[in-house]
């Protein structure tokens, strides 16, 4: 061989052995679970059992500091499945398209298709109204996916068998209720299968098993732990009802004193839980948040069906496994229920990513990270060159070293009313700072070594002014107004010009 070709060949040679995917591509199995917070046993919680999600932490990294960008279910996973800030796609209400927003996205899902892989999706990855949406393609987006699957269980099915609270009774005979905004709850003697998420795992494991020849990115979408609770009696025999407790209502509402009150604007001049009045008891909240465990421990199950049939299937070393939440929830937490909130409660997420690959074994990152990482994450650690548009940063430096350095803060945001409530959040490795309206409207300053309950506002203590000033600088490149104003009525009638 002449020099030339040897010069020639060896980077040629370096780059099939750096880039070893390329003659074998990583497959990738992205499991979305809906409304999910961090109560799980490998975050630490000492009640919920999830033995499945524990075992995966055990096999790559778990992020104990992961913020959504927006705790909406809409907006969120738009951010996600785009890799772009809400403010870019321009989509932060539940209903918003990123394709009548922003056409030319390329998706996460779109990347793998144009790299060759088989890319599916059974469940939920965008929005669907949950549960009146199981079952339909919901607000997905068609382009993301060679294949779709919408399968429907008893859960919506048979919603009449659900109990409702307030009055704590079956079915909804004036129609007006929204089970996807609800406390409400069903523990019906069944089998994991005859429920929708059961269908998502059994339809995703066929994805894997028909598809393990070639690369694949399989897309599961679990509804659960979303309003209303419903899983099977056996999970919610894991939770005796005596072991659920409710933080101190009064307290809770001491906890609220010192917020501005835009920060709770949706849930303001209602007592606990703000959001529905005084017609819900504690019990009855109590009755919600064994129901909430539950349905944990039935997701759990179902990601454990997953994990099993990689391993039959001799795929846990050629596969990367990221399982994510879309946002934070409360459960009677500072007096709140639900989500939609700029505290840590509704912005921290569980994201553990493990299998293929992953060189951190059974390690915890406590580096503040955001979802919308997670498509940089994927393309790069599956050996692909990330896309420049992409507003996120690969964590691959903190799967390999998760005490690595990492100075990027988390940014999320909350839009009350587009244009005219609205709050941007900065998450850093010890402070949370939110402002109202750029701070017209009020600001917040958490110490999270201090108070993790984020109990003390800090932001008007002239002792942290200099810090307040500091952090409001490194927030404000993120804040952008102009997408959020309110946009001009639609016209109406025949012009007269």
């Amino acid at each position: 061989m002449s020099n030339l070709s040897k010069m020639v060949a060896l980077p040629l040679l370096c780059l099939s052995v750096v880039h070893g995917q390329a003659a074998k591509p990583k497959n990738v199995v992205f499991i979305a679970i809906d409304d999910l917070n961090t109560d799980l046993g490998c975050y630490g919680h000492e009640l919920v059992k999830t033995p499945n999600m524990d075992r995966l932490a055990k096999m790559g990294v778990q992020f104990n500091n992961a913020y959504c960008q927006q705790p909406l279910c809409g907006p969120s996973r738009v951010s996600i499945m785009s890799g772009l800030r809400p403010n870019t796609t321009d989509c932060f209400a539940l209903g918003d398209n990123i394709r009548r927003k922003r056409p030319e996205t390329v998706t996460l899902g779109q990347f793998f298709q144009n790299k060759g892989y088989y890319v599916g999706r059974v469940g939920k990855i965008y929005h669907y109204g949950n549960p009146s949406q199981i079952g339909t393609n919901g607000n997905d987006d068609e382009l993301s996916w060679q294949e779709r699957f919408n399968p429907q269980g008893i859960d919506s099915l048979q919603e009449d068998e659900i109990i409702r609270y307030p009055g704590g009774k079956k079915g909804n005979p004036d129609k007006k209720e929204n089970l996807g905004i609800s406390m409400a709850w069903w523990d019906p003697v069944s089998q994991d299968e005859e429920h929708t998420d059961g269908m998502v795992a059994s339809r995703a494991i066929e994805m894997i098993e028909r598809n393990k020849d070639k690369p694949f990115f399989v897309a599961a979408g679990f509804f659960n732990p979303h309003c209303p609770y419903v899983a099977p009696k056996k999970y919610f025999d894991l939770y005796p009802f005596e072991s659920i407790t409710m933080p101190d209502v009064e307290q809770s509402r001491k906890d609220l004193e010192d917020v501005p009150p835009m920060a709770i604007q949706r849930d303001s001049g209602k007592k606990w839980p703000f959001w529905i009045g005084d017609k819900i008891t504690v019990d009855e909240a109590r009755k919600c948040k064994q129901a909430y465990f539950a349905c944990i421990s039935f997701v759990d199950a179902q990601i454990g069906r997953i994990m099993d049939a990689l391993e039959k299937n001799n795929l846990m070393d050629d596969t990367l496994i990221v399982v994510w939440s879309d946002h934070g929830y409360f459960l009677g937490e500072k007096g709140l229920w639900y989500k939609r909130k700029n505290f840590e409660r509704s912005l921290r997420v569980p994201l553990i990513i493990a299998g293929g690959g992953v060189k951190a074994q059974a390690q915890a990152c406590n580096r503040p990270v955001e979802l919308l990482d997670m498509y940089p994450t994927i393309v790069e650690h599956t050996g692909f060159e990330v896309p420049s548009v992409l507003e996120g940063e690969s964590l691959v430096p903190l799967m390999n070293d998760p005490s690595a350095k990492w100075d990027k803060p988390a940014i999320s945001q909350v839009i009350h009313t587009r244009g005219t409530a609205f709050g941007f959040s900065l998450r850093n490795q010890r402070w949370r700072y939110t402002e109202w309206k750029k701070g017209e409207a009020g600001r917040e300053l958490y110490d999270h070594v201090n108070d993790p309950d984020e109990v003390n506002n800090l932001a008007e203590n002239p002792e942290y002014a200099a810090l307040v000033k500091k952090l409001s600088a490194q927030l404000e490149p993120y804040v952008d107004t102009m997408n959020m104003a309110p946009k001009p009525p639609k016209k109406t009638g025949k012009s007269k010009g």
